[in-house]
């Protein structure tokens, strides 16, 4: 991965982005693509697209959505600590200990995340298996309510305090991987692909809210209109211990992205997909999917009359977690699938399944 590239997945993954609170992770996405882009814009819902050959009569829109899990101040208690909820799907489990940035009007305050320690659990409690967010809070050292409330203020997002760590191969871990990688990818494709290989509008948007109901890809699909949309998100990596291949398909990582093929997708652009894949050489795996995808390709699928829709996905141990791991050859990878892909769509190519 180019050193550029590099910091710009970093600077992703140092930017708070919360589903409704994603401005800085779009600032870095704007300043990135501002290199290659012919045309950035940012609508009224907070997506920002990045745009090349408008003018051209086919439109295709990428989609990887910058939005990531966090959660809001809920209430602030007589101590002084956070009660909070959760923006997005969380492992309740996984919250405790953390240590987190409130991002406030004046700067982000650093806190952690408490729980009644096991030794002041009724037996009951330490064998339940249930935990809520409700009964978590975090706790930034405020001497009580009145102190907390001059810093703090209802429905301030909350973040996991980030970390981009390398660990061993090419294996990277972060908070916020899902689906920041996407964003990456996605922009990264659009700087990649030449200029003179490009017969079609590409729209490389970075979707909001995705992780609350897909409400980025919706709007931004609507928008744009195009004739055809490829997703890129994370998917369930199935190489570590208890995970069932038999459940979600056999997935790993650093072996390619993985190419979604089912109900959601468009067999036509699908074939494109994998024809890059095996023309450039590129690895890539098969990833089912028998019903909607719970992906923005999902959204783009059903915009208006409907549009011939895609998903590439990255490989992802630990989803929804502060720790997921991701292999940053896939992402290359997957960047210049994406980039070949677009090269083979032009006015005379047809999406109708036959």
């Amino acid at each position: 991965m180019r050193d550029k590239s590099l910091q710009f997945l970093k600077d992703l993954i140092f930017a708070p982005s919360p589903s409704g609170y994603e401005q800085p992770a779009q600032e870095v996405v704007r300043r990135y693509a501002a290199d290659f882009a012919d045309d950035i814009r940012t609508d009224v819902h907070g997506n920002v697209m990045a745009i090349r050959n408008a003018d051209a009569p086919v439109r295709v829109m990428l989609a990887g959505h910058c939005d990531q899990i966090g959660l809001m101040v809920q209430h602030i208690a007589d101590s002084g600590v956070l009660h909070i909820a959760a923006i997005g799907g969380w492992d309740p489990k996984v919250l405790i200990g953390q240590r987190v940035l409130v991002h406030a009007a004046e700067g982000a305050l650093p806190g952690v995340i408490g729980r009644k320690p096991i030794h002041l659990m009724p037996a009951e409690a330490r064998a339940s298996e249930k935990l809520e967010v409700e009964e978590l809070w975090v706790d930034i050292g405020a001497k009580d309510q009145a102190a907390a409330e001059k810093l703090v203020a209802i429905g301030d997002c909350i973040t996991v305090e980030p970390h981009f760590t390398a660990l061993q191969q090419d294996l990277v871990t972060a908070p916020g991987l899902d689906d920041k990688v996407g964003v990456y990818v996605v922009m990264e494709a659009l700087r990649l692909v030449p200029k003179s290989k490009l017969n079609c509008a590409v729209y490389a948007v970075s979707t909001v809210q995705e992780e609350v109901g897909l409400r980025g890809a919706h709007t931004s699909a609507y928008g744009i209109n195009p004739h055809a949309g490829i997703a890129v998100d994370v998917t369930h990596a199935t190489d570590y211990p208890g995970v069932d291949p038999k459940r979600t398909g056999k997935v790993e990582l650093r072996k390619g992205p993985s190419v979604a093929r089912g109900a959601n997708i468009n067999p036509p652009l699908r074939a494109l997909i994998v024809q890059a894949a095996q023309e450039r050489k590129i690895p890539y795996q098969n990833d089912p999917a028998p019903r909607g995808t719970g992906t923005d390709a999902n959204a783009i699928q059903i915009s208006r009359a409907g549009v011939a829709a895609g998903l590439i996905s990255i490989p992802n141990r630990y989803m929804h977690s502060p720790v997921e791991i991701v292999s940053l050859e896939d992402l290359d990878n997957a960047a210049k699938l994406l980039a070949q892909t677009l090269t083979y769509i032009d006015e005379s190519t047809d999406f109708t399944p036959r």
